[in-house]
């Protein structure tokens, strides 16, 4: 599961958010939500999101994070988004990709009477890098673009924490994750699951 995420102000963040401030969605959030550029990020913030343009190619826009429904969808199952009639379309040919520096996991910790308690706080990134590109599905609702982050089965090494991870692909799987053309089950082999994790304050 992914319900928390860190955008540092980094070089490579500060040029994703330039470009999102040129969108005209900007001012249309802002009547109403205001839209977060860095720091920590959570369901219903309106954050920075790579989506393909009209033509197909990589842009930024301000999308918020969680689809309506009788509860709020932070996330969807990349096994199953496919089947869901809530996601089955967007699977198809709206996915979108959501830079982050890290996210954010809290330990699930199964007592001896088998309910989960919540532990320690991790912050995870790939190893031997800055950024982390979130896998996500976006939709439109009346005018405004909404996402969703997609999670999987988590890497052997960060099964202790948590028995999801969000969906992450290297950087230069971008454009062929976001190309509305592309089959993104071609796509899911290159998952990043090589994580590197501490704790966070």
């Amino acid at each position: 599961m992914c319900c928390r995420y860190w955008a540092e102000e980094s070089p490579e963040m500060r040029a994703i958010v330039e470009e999102m401030n040129r969108s005209s969605l900007v001012r249309k959030w802002q009547n109403t939500t205001a839209v977060k550029s860095f720091g920590e990020m959570r369901p219903t913030d309106v954050v920075p999101v790579i989506a393909p343009n009209r033509y197909g190619a990589r842009a930024v826009y301000p999308m918020k994070w969680g689809f309506a429904g009788k509860t709020l969808l932070m996330n969807a199952r990349c096994e199953t988004a496919a089947k869901k009639p809530t996601f089955q379309e967007c699977w198809t040919r709206r996915r979108c990709i959501v830079p982050a520096s890290w996210y954010f996991e809290w330990e699930h910790l199964r007592g001896n009477d088998g309910r989960v308690k919540t532990g320690d706080k991790y912050m995870l990134q790939p190893r031997n890098s800055t950024m982390t590109w979130l896998c996500g599905l976006y939709r439109i609702e009346e005018g405004l673009p909404y996402f969703v982050i997609l999670t999987r089965e988590p890497g052997e090494d960060i099964r202790f924490i948590h028995d999801r991870m969000p969906l992450i692909l290297p950087e230069k799987a971008i454009d062929a994750w976001i190309h509305p053309d592309t089959k993104p089950e071609d796509l899911l082999a290159a998952a990043v699951t090589d994580l590197v994790f501490e704790k966070a304050n």
